[in-house]
């Protein structure tokens, strides 16, 4: 999940909460929205390697 920061930077949140918190995880802030969605799929693709 990516949103923007009112600096203008991107930030990648896990896709579930934290039981605990109610929060996402911060997994990386990026300057440009493609930066963060190339490190989504890293990060989909780390999840699933076994």
């Amino acid at each position: 999940m990516i949103r923007k920061l009112s600096s203008g930077a991107y930030r990648l949140y896990s896709r579930k909460k934290n039981p605990r918190t109610g929060k996402r995880r911060n997994l990386g802030t990026f300057p440009t929205r493609a930066a963060a969605e190339r490190h989504e799929r890293a990060v989909q693709y780390f999840k699933r390697r076994g």
